[in-house]
């Protein structure tokens, strides 16, 4: 492609067209403005024996409830008969012990 330098540049409709007629002589003719047809692929997933296993456990926990209602009751009653008792060391060591963990 060539252009004779005059001191003007030429208008943005010109440089598209230009740049179209390129586009279709370097694609062979074809018409790029349409989309492209999906190929069905021969691609396959082969999980590990580790990966299998993490998803079964993922269905079982997923299956299970989130809440276990009846440690939930029995922890109700004992706060209601005041026979619950708060154990502050040990929540105070298991929460020492979490902010080491994240801590890394």
């Amino acid at each position: 492609m060539t252009q004779k330098i005059e001191g003007t540049l030429p208008t943005a409709a010109a440089l598209r067209s230009a740049s179209v007629g390129a586009a279709k002589a370097a694609s062979g003719g074809e018409d790029r403005s349409r989309p492209v047809d999906a190929v069905a692929s021969p691609d396959s997933l082969r999980l590990t024996g580790e990966a299998s296993g993490l998803q079964a456990i993922q269905r079982e926990l997923s299956a299970a409830p989130a809440v276990d209602s009846g440690r939930v009751q029995a922890v109700r009653s004992s706060l209601e008969s005041g026979s619950y008792k708060i154990d502050a060391d040990a929540i105070a060591s298991k929460m020492i012990a979490l902010d080491q963990q994240l801590a890394g």
